[in-house]
């Protein structure tokens, strides 16, 4: 088994270098259409918006409650469509 290991060194670097000031002379709507989808791609992995509308998305139920009449059978159900059930969104306030 043949292992090779990548290390960045000047010479990788200027390679790197010249193939962007290539590219870039010969095609610059390419390279900067390719940046931007680059760019794209990177924010949201990166972005606290992300984060925080993860968060907000998990608190918040797909289903929303309908009004039951309680029969004092259902310990689940809060008796009045108001009553706090879940978890609590105080994080939410603080932001």
């Amino acid at each position: 088994m043949i292992t090779r290991s990548v290390q960045t060194s000047q010479g990788n670097m200027a390679g790197i270098a010249a193939f962007l000031k290539n590219a870039w002379n010969k095609e610059p709507v390419i390279l900067t259409s390719c940046a931007i989808g680059v760019v794209g791609f990177i924010i949201p992995l990166i972005s606290p918006f992300t984060r925080y509308s993860g968060m907000i998305n998990s608190a918040v139920p797909y289903t929303y409650p309908v009004p039951v009449r309680d029969d004092g059978n259902m310990p689940d159900v809060p008796a009045h469509p108001r009553d706090p059930q879940g978890r609590s969104l105080e994080w939410l306030k603080n932001l």
